[in-house]
């Protein structure tokens, strides 16, 4: 999704993992990600996050698909990821389906991810079966809609914003 000079959205752009975990997660986060908001970067729990990416299954190679970057492929095209929260979530199994579906697109003939919690040394198996594939599709789709609403969604209940690095825009006085 890239933006244009008169604020509007180009629909054709491809989704990365990133805006459907925000999807799940929170959908203000999503709509000012694609608007270029991006606190992270100064955000402790981002940064622990990038620290246990890469300082754990460290023999593996990133998938870099342009506007997605996968944890890493085995062989038989089983999609892995890699997080750092200690409760899995289903964003996370969300943003597994997606990159199943990005392989797809280009050939790809997915069997199956995991999502990995080095944390709490637990992996949830996340299937790819007609069924995910059209929840992938509805995810997209979903994502789209919600970046293409010309307002900011409202925000959540606190209590669900606690370590969001968006807290302070949401939030803030």
């Amino acid at each position: 999704m890239t933006a244009d000079p008169s604020g509007s959205f180009d629909d054709s752009a491809s989704l990365g993992g990133v805006h459907i975990k925000y999807l799940y997660h929170c959908p203000r986060q999503l709509w000012l990600y694609s608007r270029g908001y991006r606190p992270e970067q100064g955000n402790d729990l981002v940064a622990f996050g990038e620290v246990v990416d890469a300082t754990t299954y460290t023999r593996r190679r990133d998938i870099d698909l342009g506007e997605a970057k996968i944890d890493w492929v085995t062989t038989g095209a089983v999609v892995h990821e890699t997080k750092s929260s200690r409760v899995p979530s289903s964003a996370h199994a969300a943003q597994v389906r997606h990159y199943c579906l990005l392989l797809e697109r280009r050939g790809i003939t997915v069997r199956s991810g995991v999502v990995h919690y080095p944390l709490i040394r637990r992996t949830t198996d996340i299937l790819w079966n007609a069924q995910a594939r059209a929840e992938a599709h509805a995810a997209e789709d979903e994502a789209r809609a919600v970046i293409a609403h010309g307002s900011v969604p409202p925000r959540l209940e606190r209590n669900s914003c606690r370590g969001c690095s968006y807290i302070d825009y949401c939030w803030g006085e």
